[in-house]
This record gives C-alpha cells, structure tokens and sequence, in this order.
C-alpha cells in the first residue's frame, strides 16, 4: 500500500509539472501573438504615414510601389 502512494504522488507530481510547463508555455503563446498583432498594427501604421507624406509631397506612388 506505501509503494501504492509513493507512486500515485510521484505520477501526481509528474502531471503538475507537465500542467504547469503547458500553462507557461500557452502564456508566452499568448504574449507573443499579442507582440505580432501589435507589430503589424504599427507597420500598417507607419505604411498610411508614410503614404500621407508623399501625398502631402505632391510624389505619386501606388501601394504597390511601396511594398
């Protein structure tokens, strides 16, 4: 029966550390797709800036010129 418990915690512990290794690598899933979303925000951003210049300007391009 002891050997029973010794190893009922050993596989307890076993899958909190799996659970918890998961739980840390789901967070920085999470932070990294929020940093790539928030990344192409700003170079959308800067894109339609730069395009209101050239604009601003009088220098006529076409997105695709500026891609």
């Amino acid at each position: 029966a002891e050997n029973l418990l010794c190893r009922l915690q050993e596989n307890f512990q076993a899958l909190t550390e799996k659970l918890t290794l998961r739980n840390i690598l789901f967070g920085k899933w999470v932070i990294f797709n929020f940093l790539l979303e928030e990344m192409g925000e700003r170079i959308n951003d800067l894109e339609k800036r730069v395009a209101d210049l050239m604009t601003e300007a009088g220098v006529e391009n076409s997105d695709k010129e500026l891609r």
